[in-house]
């Protein structure tokens, strides 16, 4: 959430910040704005999108300068304005922030006291004011960031350019993520690699606590103790091409296109001899016998795919899985210990409460495997084991390759997990990893090209005002994330509901003309499911049914429209593995559905990609 960009070079620093600001758009944002030093600092700063501080900006022709900072601002405190926009000043310094202090009304009452006046609602300038006062005392910014973080509480991402400190940045972080990197264009800060990914592969990471310190040649890093230190440099496995949308004209599109060789890819690097393996001592080996339950801990889409890891664990390998939702788990007193296995999906690797979820287990006694998709983020480098789902740069707010590999991960190592329980034989672990390389994304592949057929059947659900998801089973937790992805990104109430409670109360919102989106890819379930299917009909519902070609030939589905997915089935094994292509479809019509609304796509209002605060 938010967006932070930094530089300091020998260039312009106004387009190379606009610039970087951009590449940030992804992670949400309700106003935008820079600093920069000349003689003195000048802020630039306003509530809307880029385009409105890009007109700001015209106003300022002259302004050049090669050291300054920007931000995108997703509101926390205080409401979308100019004067909460970031960056905010002190009277020595101006600061861009992600994260939320905790502690700023006690903060506030300090700064009043000693004559500070607040000209914002925001818990930003509080903590800008803050170390601007340590700075008035000591005119060293290394002792006045330590200083200020000593009293704050809360989460932070902190860029600071002082008026007196010319062409140097300095920044800290907690719990929010924060880069920096340097080329031969200058010295660079920010929230994510898309913002810097045009000048350099390269980046550092900086650790919790830890300052650096940036000017055009050099970046230090240094202690709370003010002695400088060493951090790790890491490299982009990816490139800039792969973080633009490639002739598609939304990066969902494009993302959801990028499905079939994502989980193909994942699948590949975590088998060995067409067999799960993962690279990780205590996962390949019988360690992970000892858990006698598994908790899944996520946020939103991740949380999904959680649900359907539930599904493929308990079903091959017979160990109970309980599923939170990552804010709640850490509020309900868990019961934890070491013969509980933590499983905690974030696509970012950065998401708060996942984040604290997974601290509290390591605090229980709990073992924690990180499934994420960003390599050294702070789940990834906290949790004991991590497994990389290798989708590579996500753009779109909307997660829809991210949740496939997700998915594709949880079936490997519910698999892997069966093998070492002796709950599944060789052969069809065999036959199932095999398929998940070949057979899923080929299913995936066909659901794509009928990328017309669902547009024209989404035509019908751009008016609707409530959509209701039905299914039994898995097709169940596949109708979960149906309903969010469509509401998210098309703005339309839609609810997902276990097809078997339609008569314990959820029926009674049917009415004349209601949609329905029935998904049945479980022959086991399929008659039951029909038979909601019906209840619904009776009552007036146009029902959009989501299937498997084997299911559409064998039972007459009640229906107005029909999406026909293709099977996955392996021998004695069926349909298993027929979620992927169907949640395939699921995201295609949400995105349909959006962009005939003429909606923006990739960046639903209200919501951020990477939720870095609780």
């Amino acid at each position: 959430m938010c967006g932070i960009i930094g530089y300091t070079g020998n260039e312009n620093s106004v387009p190379i910040l606009v610039e970087g600001l951009r590449a940030l758009e992804y992670r949400g944002y309700d106003s935008a704005g820079i600093s920069v030093q000349e003689d003195k600092i000048i802020t630039v700063k306003t509530k809307g999108r880029l385009d409105d501080l890009a007109k700001k900006l015209e106003e300022h022709t002259d302004l050049s300068s090669g050291c300054g900072i920007g931000h995108t601002r997703w509101a926390t405190h205080g409401e979308p304005s100019d004067r909460n926009s970031h960056p905010h000043r002190g009277k020595h310094l101006s600061m861009v922030h992600n994260g939320i202090i905790e502690n700023y009304a006690e903060i506030a009452d300090m700064l009043k006291k000693i004559g500070y006046v607040l000209e914002s609602e925001t818990d930003t300038e509080i903590a800008a004011k803050l170390i601007d006062s340590f700075y008035d005392e000591c005119h060293d910014p290394l002792k006045a960031i330590f200083s200020a973080t000593e009293i704050i509480r809360g989460s932070y991402a902190f860029a600071i350019i002082f008026e007196d400190i010319p062409h140097k940045i300095y920044a800290i972080r907690k719990d929010n993520p924060l880069i920096v990197a340097s080329s031969e264009n200058g010295g660079f800060i920010a929230s994510d690699i898309p913002a810097i990914l045009k000048y350099t592969r390269t980046y550092f990471r900086i650790d919790e606590n830890v300052v650096a310190e940036l000017d055009g040649a050099n970046i230090d890093f240094y202690s709370s103790s003010r002695n400088k230190i060493a951090q790790p440099i890491e490299t982009v496995d990816w490139d800039i091409e792969q973080a633009q949308k490639g002739g598609f004209p939304h990066f969902m599109v494009k993302e959801i296109n990028d499905e079939p060789s994502a989980v193909r890819k994942t699948v590949s690097a975590y088998q060995q001899d067409d067999l799960p393996h993962f690279g990780i001592e205590k996962i390949d080996s019988d360690f992970i016998c000892k858990f006698k339950s598994i908790n899944i801990i996520a946020c939103g889409t991740a949380m999904h795919a959680g649900l359907v890891g539930k599904y493929v664990i308990e079903k091959f390998a017979r160990v109970p899985v309980n599923v939170d939702v990552a804010s709640e788990f850490r509020y309900r007193d868990p019961i934890l210990s070491s013969d509980d296995l933590v499983i905690l999906v974030s696509q970012s690797g950065e998401t708060a409460d996942t984040l604290a979820a997974l601290r509290l287990s390591k605090e229980a006694g709990a073992y924690t495997l990180a499934i994420v998709n960003v390599v050294g983020s702070s789940i990834a480098r906290e949790a004991d084991s991590v497994i990389y789902t290798l989708a590579g740069p996500e753009i779109s707010v909307a997660s829809t390759k991210a949740y496939s590999v997700q998915c594709a991960v949880v079936y490997m190592f519910a698999l892997r997990l069966a093998l070492a329980r002796n709950k599944i034989s060789v052969e069809q672990a065999r036959k199932l990893c095999v398929s998940l390389q070949t057979s899923v994304p080929d299913a995936i592949t066909n659901v794509i090209k009928f990328g017309s057929k669902i547009r024209s059947v989404s035509k019908k659900y751009i008016n609707a005002e409530h959509i209701f998801f039905i299914g039994r089973g898995v097709d169940s937790y596949l109708g979960t994330e149906g309903s969010l992805k469509l509401k998210e990104i098309s703005y339309i109430h839609c609810e997902a509901y276990a097809a078997g409670e339609l008569k314990h109360g959820t029926i009674s919102l049917i009415s004349e003309g209601t949609p329905v989106v029935a998904i049945t890819t479980q022959s086991n379930v399929c008659e039951k499911t029909i038979s909601g299917i019906r209840e619904v009909k009776a009552r007036g519902a146009v029902v959009l049914s989501i299937c498997t070609r084997s299911i559409a030939e064998e039972y007459n589905i009640p229906c107005d429209d029909m999406i026909v997915i293709p099977d996955t089935e392996i021998d004695d094994i069926d349909n298993v593995l027929d979620p992927f292509a169907c949640a395939t479809a699921l995201q295609l019509l949400a995105y349909h559905v959006s962009e005939l609304k003429g909606l923006d796509v990739d960046k639903p209002r209200n919501l951020a990609k990477s939720v870095t605060v609780e």
